[in-house]
């Protein structure tokens, strides 16, 4: 028996890119599906909560990011551009075009079969440190492409009516949260949320108590 868990995942978010080769090693070799419900980040959804945390927390996570990419031997750098634009007067609360784009284009490519692939390639462009300017040129439709997907048609789709795609994103994030969190990235199986990339192996172990097969 094919075995499901619903994946909650942000392109802004490090963490993110950190667990998603293991959850795409996870669907290669096990009889498990991942349904992917991609959300926005907290810095778009409740940009008061950075404006809310001791220095401390900042200095921490950096710390923290690089160390775990680092740990687990996957490249890393923030992103150039970074998903979710800044400015010294507005903070977070202004317009957000390339994390907006980029989270509907991840409910499309979720919306064809290919949503875990699909985070997993475009995520690499932006974290692995490889490409500067992600966003232009054909660095997302060449991801797309190893994701098995035609990103002309899918960015034609969401360009053409982006309503439903952001309404998508509105339901999976409400999804999230009555699942029992609001962080990514947050997989939830059998009615159990596991938040952080640090709970994979949880994750793992808890789908094996439940029948977990190899393919």
């Amino acid at each position: 028996m094919t075995l499901s868990y619903d994946l909650y995942w942000s392109f802004r978010s490090p963490y993110s890119y950190l667990v998603t080769p293991r959850l795409a090693a996870l669907e290669r070799d096990y009889d498990v599906a991942c349904n992917v419900r991609p959300v926005y980040p907290l810095a778009v959804r409740t940009p008061e909560f950075f404006e809310q945390q001791d220095p401390l927390w900042v200095r921490y996570f950096m710390v923290d990011v690089f160390r775990e990419a680092a740990f687990l031997g996957l490249p890393f750098r923030w992103p150039r551009p970074d998903p979710v634009q800044r400015s010294p007067e507005a903070g977070y609360r202004m317009k957000q075009p390339h994390i907006h784009r980029l989270t509907h284009l991840g409910v499309a490519a979720a919306q064809r079969g290919r949503g875990l692939a699909f985070l997993d390639e475009v995520s690499r462009v932006i974290w692995g440190g490889g490409v500067d300017n992600w966003h232009e040129g054909d660095h997302l439709a060449q991801a797309a492409s190893r994701a098995g997907l035609d990103f002309a048609e899918m960015a034609a789709a969401v360009e053409a009516d982006p309503e439903p795609f952001a309404a998508a994103v509105e339901e999976n994030q409400t999804a999230q949260r009555a699942a029992g969190h609001w962080g990514v990235p947050m997989m939830t199986f059998g009615g159990e949320p596991f938040f952080g990339q640090d709970r994979f192996d949880q994750l793992k172990w808890r789908m094996e108590q439940q029948g977990l097969q190899r393919r």
